[in-house]
């Protein structure tokens, strides 16, 4: 195992790790800048009002990703299991 090997499958572990969180990230990162947007309107500076949308939004968006986050990364997994015993 070459040192160019392991950065290669290093870097293709975290693409993995960003592509099937970015989704959770982006809609969590949207509903805060709306809850922003409506905080400022309004100017309540309640911790709740941005806080709960938030882990609820996130929550709902884990359950509409989950099964897509989890075949991207057994996909990966079942890679380096297949390939495991070429490598050593």
């Amino acid at each position: 195992m070459t040192t160019e090997f392991a950065l290669g499958l290093a870097q293709r572990a975290v693409e993995t790790m960003l592509w099937t969180v970015l989704p959770v990230l982006l809609i969590s990162l949207l509903v805060g800048i709306l809850i922003s947007l409506f905080q400022a309107v309004t100017q309540i500076q309640e911790t709740t009002l941005a806080f709960v949308p938030k882990i609820i939004v996130t929550f709902l968006s884990l359950l509409f990703f989950g099964s897509w986050m989890l075949e991207k990364m057994l996909s990966l997994t079942r890679e380096i299991f297949h390939n495991f015993p070429a490598w050593i």
